[in-house]
């Protein structure tokens, strides 16, 4: 990591273009549409969930944040197939 605000920065760049990248899926309709959409929700209810824990546990933010970068990117790989 170089520096925090850098690091949320190209997350955020990332999650934009999950969010383009779920838009195109679910706009195409279909199985796959309804696979991401639940996909989607039980991923979010997750996330919250372990962060949640995580800061109950003392966690750092930094850490917190490493959790969602990672499903992020995982989730941009996954959609640019």
């Amino acid at each position: 990591m170089f520096n925090p605000w850098i690091d949320l920065s190209l997350s955020i760049l990332e999650a934009q273009q999950v969010i383009l990248l779920r838009t195109i899926r679910l706009a195409q309709g279909g199985k796959r549409a309804e696979l991401e959409a639940k996909r989607m929700m039980s991923e979010k209810i997750e996330a919250m969930g372990r962060a949640g824990a995580m800061m109950l546990m003392g966690a750092s933010a930094e850490r917190i944040a490493r959790l969602y970068g990672n499903k992020i990117s995982a989730n941009r790989k996954r959609l640019s197939r």
